[in-house]
């Protein structure tokens, strides 16, 4: 016969055990925490823009622009860099003087869906406001906002979040308007198109 305390002590070991195996198994179902390592950063499905806007916040659908036709002419999605002007070498990035940033400087990829798909650590995005923060704030890469000399005029304007993105959304916007009168693409003149309350 097995001394009681031999019975107690082999429940209790067997308990340990188990509860390593149950935590190495919870521990291994839990998902890693954003950024990490372990996952991967995923292209947003939509982003909420603006979520100050006394007109009300912006909800703008990435997944829609990159991967229906949204281009100008309708025949495909819009490219990454039309947004993402620095994700592209100095080299590309200078030929449209309006988005002639790179960043990091040293760039050599162009930033595309597939490239983002294989190595989005390496090849990923700054996230817009990184560079174009909000106004009396100061962009976290750069030591102050972006600016733009107006060509044919002394004014500069500087690219504050807000002009930025309206800047890059209007111009499209209007783009796709001109070559494509029947789409519903809102127009820049129409603010609550695109802003919601």
């Amino acid at each position: 016969m097995i001394p009681r305390m031999a019975v107690v002590v082999a429940l209790f070991a067997g308990f340990v055990v188990m509860g390593v195996h149950v935590s190495a198994l919870v521990t291994a179902r839990e998902p890693a925490p954003v950024g990490s390592p372990q996952e991967a950063p995923k292209m947003p499905d939509v982003i909420v823009l603006a979520k100050e806007n006394k007109l009300g916040p912006v909800t703008f659908h990435h997944a829609d622009h990159t991967t229906k036709p949204y281009n100008v002419a309708g025949t495909g999605p819009i490219a990454c860099v039309e947004c993402h002007h620095t994700a592209q070498p100095a080299s590309e990035a200078a030929k449209n003087p309006l988005l002639k940033t790179a960043w990091p400087a040293d760039r050599t990829t162009t930033l595309t869906a597939e490239l983002f798909a294989k190595d989005p650590n390496a090849v990923g995005p700054v996230a817009c406001r990184e560079c174009h923060a909000r106004a009396g704030t100061t962009p976290t890469l750069m030591p102050a906002i972006p600016t733009l000399k107006v060509e044919g005029s002394d004014t500069t304007l500087t690219l504050t979040n807000q002009l930025a993105f309206h800047r890059n959304c209007a111009t499209c916007h209007a783009e796709v308007a001109k070559a494509r009168p029947d789409t519903k693409a809102p127009g820049p003149q129409k603010c609550t198109r695109c802003h919601m309350k």
